[in-house]
């Protein structure tokens, strides 16, 4: 019995000894870049490539409204004499010569023009929803990663301090080994343990690494990220007060996908429009000027022309443009649907995550830190066995890494709201 406390004594001078050099969170090097969530979502709107390029093809879509409404150049032609036999002359333009100049101009019936920057301008319309669409997207992957790392960080945190007091325990166990204190059962049993930690430690830290990798590519930076965030500003995050149909309204009058899903039935309308106008033929109008070629010297003449829509009437364009209609409604209908099951879905994750939370969080976390610190102090006094030790370490690690994934999961199924409805719910 003496010396089996004179050896939990060795431990405990030997844990305190060896407790300065605990290792430091994976990711926590002085060249991180520190951001708050609102910093992140300024730094992302500044830097996000993908936002810039489409600035581009809202920019490209506008243009081409533009584009839709200048009219036609008119068309010029000219006709030189290359040789005159009676003056034995080449080029003969002169007075004597000849020479015949038209004019000729296309003129849209059936308002084709007003109709082409009708689907132009819907068409930049719809540019503009899919900028918002991906601006939504990746906002959304932008936060659930960031609170995800930040609760990652949490978790390493506790996990390297749990190794850094197992490394010692261990360390000390291999000495009293050596001196035949303690068995080779146990001083594996620990090992184990250690392994065991270390692997979850090692799963945590490549999970950490993917959300970072993606969160830099988000934010278009190299520096690694280390999220700020006062955990007293989640409590914003909590159910929403609107019935659930209001909420489903809400998105269906929201939700970019839906709104461009709405823009391209608009175009396909317009575009039907256009096409039918197609079938009208368009006139030509021109004057045409002949020196010496006609009845008279000097003839001036006016020319109108059209096409007489015998066999092409752009029955197919019209037929196809009709189909297009019904595809584009009932895709429409379709989205509404997926819409409406999205929201109460979401909602159905909000309520049970926020359950699961409430139940747990307060009383759950302060009781496990209590119990851990009283498990390691009263293994080091000898007061509990190795296998209640590690039975309760093994519980409080998985506690810990459970309990901060839910506090990721609770934030990422209320931003997920966010992200169905089509806005931000839960402003600070």
């Amino acid at each position: 019995m003496r010396l089996r406390f004179t050896f939990f004594c060795f431990l405990f001078i030997f844990y305190h000894l060896r407790g300065s050099s605990a290792p430091t969170p994976s990711g926590m090097a002085q060249d991180s870049l520190t951001l708050t969530l609102q910093q992140a979502d300024s730094l992302f709107l500044k830097n996000n490539l993908q936002l810039l390029a489409e600035r581009f093809r809202i920019d490209a879509s506008q243009a081409q409204v533009i584009q839709a409404s200048l009219y036609d150049n008119p068309t010029v032609s000219v006709e030189l004499s290359t040789y005159n036999n009676e003056t034995k002359r080449v080029l003969d333009v002169g007075r004597q010569g000849q020479k015949t100049v038209a004019i000729e101009q296309l003129l849209y019936t059936a308002g084709k023009r007003n109709k082409r920057i009708a689907l132009a301008a819907e068409a930049a319309h719809l540019t503009g929803l899919e900028m918002m669409d991906l601006l939504r997207g990746l906002r959304f992957d932008l936060r659930t990663r960031f609170y995800s790392i930040y609760f990652q960080r949490q978790t390493l945190a506790r996990f390297d301090q749990q190794l850094a007091t197992l490394q010692t325990t261990v360390s000390a166990y291999e000495k009293q080994y050596g001196r035949n204190n303690v068995s080779l059962r146990e001083l594996l049993r620990l090992k184990a343990l250690l392994f065991q930690l270390n692997n979850d430690r090692t799963s945590i830290i490549f999970q950490l690494a993917d959300d970072e990798r993606a969160l830099r590519t988000i934010l278009s930076v190299e520096s690694p990220i280390r999220p700020i965030v006062n955990e007293q500003t989640l409590t914003r995050y909590r159910l929403p007060v609107q019935p659930d149909d209001t909420l489903r309204q809400m998105a269906l009058r929201r939700r970019p996908d839906l709104l461009a899903a709405e823009s391209l039935t608009r175009q396909a309308e317009l575009n039907y429009n256009l096409q039918r106008a197609l079938a009208v033929p368009d006139v030509r109008v021109g004057g045409a000027y002949d020196q010496a070629g006609s009845y008279i010297n000097n003839y001036v003449g006016l020319s109108l022309s059209t096409d007489i829509p015998l066999f092409n009437r752009n029955q197919g364009a019209i037929r196809a443009a009709k189909s297009q209609i019904s595809y584009q409604n009932q895709l429409q209908k379709q989205r509404i649907i997926q819409i409406s099951n999205e929201v109460s879905t979401s909602l159905q994750k909000v309520r049970e995550v926020e359950r699961r939370v409430q139940t747990l969080e307060q009383e759950f976390s302060e009781q496990f830190e209590l119990l851990n610190r009283g498990v390691i102090t009263n293994f080091q006094k000898g007061n509990i066995t190795l296998i209640e030790f590690v039975d309760l370490i093994e519980a409080y690690n998985d506690s810990v890494q459970q309990l901060n994934r839910l506090k990721a999961d609770r934030v990422s199924a209320y931003e997920e709201l966010n992200y169905l409805i089509g806005e931000d719910l839960f402003k600070e």
